[in-house]
Formats: structure tokens, sequence, C-alpha cells
């Protein structure tokens, strides 16, 4: 049995919209649309990794993150534990600095994208959490 994958997972909000890069198609789930976030480093904690990964990917700075959901997954290849954060407060201007696509959305448009099949519990209690207790 493949050890699980430990994965910090930012859900970046701004103005009751979330943040969203896009897998370089060569990747894993390749094509499909994700929230930022990656692996936790040996003797990594899910909020500093949270940090160097959105810092890296994006070059936002996280200022304020808070426990959201945890998930884990089975893909054929791959076993992924995902500990996704809300992230709510944040300073820079969000790039892609690996070449990857982003892009702000609603609520709504969650609900249209083509996400890895692990994001699915995300998605389902993101589009709740944003619909019925968010107030910018």
């Amino acid at each position: 049995m493949t050890d699980r994958v430990l994965v910090a997972v930012a859900v970046i909000l701004s103005e009751n919209q979330i943040l969203l890069s896009r897998r370089h198609d060569a990747s894993h789930q390749g094509g499909k649309w994700e929230f930022p976030g990656g692996k936790v480093e040996l003797n990594e904690t899910v909020e500093q990794a949270l940090l160097r990964e959105i810092e890296e990917e994006l070059g936002l700075q996280v200022i304020k993150q808070e426990p959201f959901i945890v998930v884990d997954h089975d893909y054929f290849d791959k076993q992924v534990r995902l500990d996704v954060r809300i992230v709510s407060e944040f300073s820079g201007m969000a790039d892609g600095k690996e070449g990857q696509l982003i892009r702000w959305v609603t609520a709504v448009d969650l609900l249209e994208l083509d996400f890895p099949s692990a994001n699915a519990p995300i998605v389902k209690s993101l589009y709740k959490y944003l619909t019925t207790e968010y107030t910018p």
C-alpha cells in the first residue's frame, strides 16, 4: 500500500470570489481546475506548507488561514489527504508563478468547472459555506 500524500490546499477568498489554478496538462489530473497548494514536506506543518506553496505558486503572502475540511481520496495510482484551509487575508497580487492559468470565480462557477475527483467534497462544502454563511 502506498503512503497517503499529505497536501496543504488553500481556498483563497477575496470579495466573495475564489482563486483557482489550472493544472498543467502533463501533471497528474492535468488540465483540471484546482485549489492552489501542494505537498507537505518532511518536518513541515500544514500551515507552513500552505505559506510556502502559495508564495511559490502565486506570489501571495498568506496572513490569515483557518481549517476548513480534510478529504481522503484514493485515485488508482495515488492516495491523497487534502488538508483544506480557508485563506481570508493575504497580501500581494496573484500571478501564476509556475506558468499556470489562474482565475477568480464565484461559488456558482465552482459547479460548472472540471476538478479532480478528490476536490468534489471541497466544492460541495465550499458552495454551501459561501452561499449560506459567507459575508465579506
